[in-house]
């Protein structure tokens, strides 16, 4: 998909690590988990972000008129309605150095206006700005410098601007490489399920639903495992000029639910192999399961109630998300034809 695995943070976690850093070893975790039961008061975090990314479409050719005109879009797109509500600038924002004051500076030539009013802007449109930085001492793209001993001064820039949102990457840290496909990106973020909940979310990166290289039903299915796993919904595309297969993905308010459901518990892989079956907790005693075929032919595929978590004995309807059809009752097991590359993804409610 993209070129890095970013560390996802929000804005408000920012001084949360800070503080945590300082923490003795042996108090470390007790301390991050009081630190996060604190944070949780503030009302960020307690479901996955959803919003706009610049960088999977743009990379670096990026300005202020592009932030702007994409704030509007996920407006008149109805897309802000359904909760895509942060607009995020990517790397490459900012000038090559810091001023003579050791602050971050807005890119002249394409955020002449500067940041802060990129950011009312977004707010009178009752969206949010986010902003990006980097853990290393340059950011990825090396056009910009990272936070690499400027954390706590950079979060205050960013909390003057009225920046809502922090991306913080990893890049010229300690060198590492991740994997480039969209497949090996969930499979990474499978093994860190365990640490999802309210307040923080594993984050494998935008989406490239609306981007090209990959068929209706590869997005269905990349779109179905990200709100699965309870990824941020970052649409990475150009949404001023969005397909309307792109813009129907997208737009899916009962995909998006999953994702956005109250309990806050990430889904998992729990069968292998091409044929896979995801699945996941959600409120009210329901099961999100996306039965997904990362094969190159036509699959058939079970999800056995035993493997998704509910009693073997249980009869559950099974809705269908992306046909919008109910189904069932089944009982013990939920079996479907999925198609190469294809997902189906049900939300199983027991009887």
């Amino acid at each position: 998909m993209c070129r890095r695995l970013p560390v996802f943070l929000f804005f408000s976690f920012f001084l949360v690590l800070s503080t945590a850093a300082a923490t003795t070893a042996a108090g470390l975790t007790a301390g991050w988990e009081t630190r996060r039961r604190r944070a949780l008061g503030n009302g960020l975090g307690r479901t996955p972000p959803m919003g706009w990314n610049s960088w999977n479409h743009f990379q670096c050719n990026i300005n202020e008129n592009l932030i702007r005109e994409t704030a509007d879009a996920l407006v008149s797109t109805g897309l802000a309605r359904l909760g895509y509500h942060y607009v995020n600038i990517d790397d490459c924002w900012g000038e090559s150095n810091r001023d003579n004051q050791g602050n971050l500076v807005a890119k002249r030539s394409t955020f002449p206006s500067g940041i802060k009013s990129l950011a009312n802007y977004a707010h009178a449109r009752g969206l949010k700005l986010g902003i990006y930085s980097d853990a290393g001492t340059r950011t990825c793209s090396g056009t910009m410098p990272g936070s690499y001993g400027y954390e706590e001064h950079d979060a205050r820039t960013f909390a003057d601007w009225g920046v809502d949102y922090l991306k913080y990457d990893n890049c010229n840290n300690r060198g590492t490489s991740p994997r480039e496909s969209m497949s090996s990106r969930a499979d990474e973020n499978d093994r860190w399920a365990s640490y999802a909940r309210p307040g923080g979310w594993n984050d494998p990166d935008m989406l490239e639903v609306g981007n090209g290289g990959m068929t209706t039903e590869e997005y269905r299915a990349h779109f179905s495992i990200w709100a699965l796993i309870k990824a941020p919904l970052l649409i990475g595309c150009d949404v001023r000029h969005i397909g309307r297969d792109a813009l129907e993905i997208l737009r899916n308010s009962e995909v998006i639910a999953v994702n956005q459901d109250s309990l806050g518990v990430q889904g998992k892989k729990v069968v292998g192999g091409t044929a896979q079956v995801w699945a996941g907790p959600l409120s009210g005693g329901r099961v999100a399961v996306v039965l997904w075929n990362r094969g190159g032919s036509p699959a058939t595929i079970t999800a056995r109630w035993s493997d998704v978590g509910l009693p073997s004995y249980a009869a559950a309807s099974a809705r269908d998300l992306w046909a919008h059809s109910t189904l069932g009752p089944f009982k013990g097991q939920l079996t479907a034809e999925v198609a190469a590359h294809a997902c189906k993804m049900y939300v199983l409610t027991p009887h």
